[in-house]
């Protein structure tokens, strides 16, 4: 009994000793490779900022040589802060990463012998794919980022009604609503906190609501707007209209999610017909096929005796 008591003491105490060996084993390696990160950044080693920087100092250069005009310009900036990317110099990255593309295509065009065979045809080819290929991106950008903040609005909603409820006014309870969905849901926080923006430089309450809807785009957030205009013109309680609002915005939530459910059985036929159904064919025919090949296609060949 005393010898199996010691062994089980020894055991616990040889596991313990080897699990902080390990431990340390494992802190003295992310020491070591943080101090190696530390030093490797130092000395100019690759760093995603670093090459974002490196992207920048070569696609604007190559954006202001594009000739463009005012409405041009306003136009693309519009769609890149529908994006979701609100810099000064956005407008003249995008049309450098347009250039880029387009030179990284002739290139590649190049280096296969193709442009010297046809060099019209690939030149045109080049151009077109530098300027739809970044324009396809930003446009899956735009959709994207309407998606997320349609999803985000009836939460965002939810949480309006109870701070209204709880005696905060309308903009305070947006700017405390994009504190709290920064982390879930941080394309509306971000357009909330524009409009806050805008508020505190002076803009009046109507100009900062369409504004917001004319940025984002989404239908859902420029009906709400429609009602809090109202609303604050009116007089009207802005607590219980938010609650309808809500309400409404729930079930169409629920009801898009049952549409998308219904979708599924016609979306999934492709893959079957691509993928699954060629392999229960060769499993289910293939037996009879082999049998076909073995022994009645001798016979059929040779002919009766």
């Amino acid at each position: 009994m005393k010898l199996a008591l010691l062994t089980g003491v020894i055991g616990v105490l040889v596991f313990c000793g080897l699990l902080l060996a390990l431990y340390a084993i494992v802190r003295s390696w992310t020491l070591r490779r943080r101090v190696r990160a530390t030093e490797a950044e130092k000395q100019g080693v690759f760093s995603l900022d670093r090459y974002k920087e490196g992207l920048k100092q070569i696609f604007k250069p190559l954006g202001e040589m594009v000739p463009r005009s005012p409405e041009d310009m306003s136009r693309q900036e519009r769609r890149l802060v529908g994006a979701g990317f609100r810099r000064k110099d956005a407008v003249v990255l995008f049309l450098g990463s347009q250039v880029a593309t387009a030179i990284l295509f002739a290139l590649v065009f190049a280096f296969t012998g193709q442009l010297y065979r046809h060099v019209l045809l690939f030149l045109v080819v080049s151009v077109f794919l530098g300027a739809a290929l970044p324009d396809l991106w930003l446009r899956r950008c735009i959709t994207t980022r309407k998606h997320k903040i349609q999803l985000a609005l009836p939460d965002a909603l939810d949480l309006a009604v109870v701070c209204v409820e709880a005696g905060l006014g309308l903009d305070q309870a947006l700017a405390r609503i994009s504190q709290e969905i920064g982390v879930s849901h941080p394309e509306l926080a971000d357009e909330l906190r524009v409009r806050n923006m805008e508020i505190n430089l002076g803009r009046t309450r109507t100009e900062a609501f369409r504004n917001l809807a004319g940025r984002t785009g989404v239908q859902d957030l420029r009906a709400l707007v429609a009602i809090l205009i109202q609303t604050d013109r009116f007089g009207t309680s802005v607590g219980q209209s938010l609650r309808v609002f809500a309400d409404s915005m729930r079930v169409k939530r629920r009801q898009r999610a049952e549409e998308r459910a219904a979708k599924i059985a016609i979306k999934m036929l492709g893959p079957l017909v691509l993928f699954v159904f060629p392999a229960v064919l060769v499993v289910v025919v293939g037996p009879a096929v082999i049998g076909v090949i073995r022994d009645l296609l001798p016979v059929l060949t040779n002919g009766p005796r």
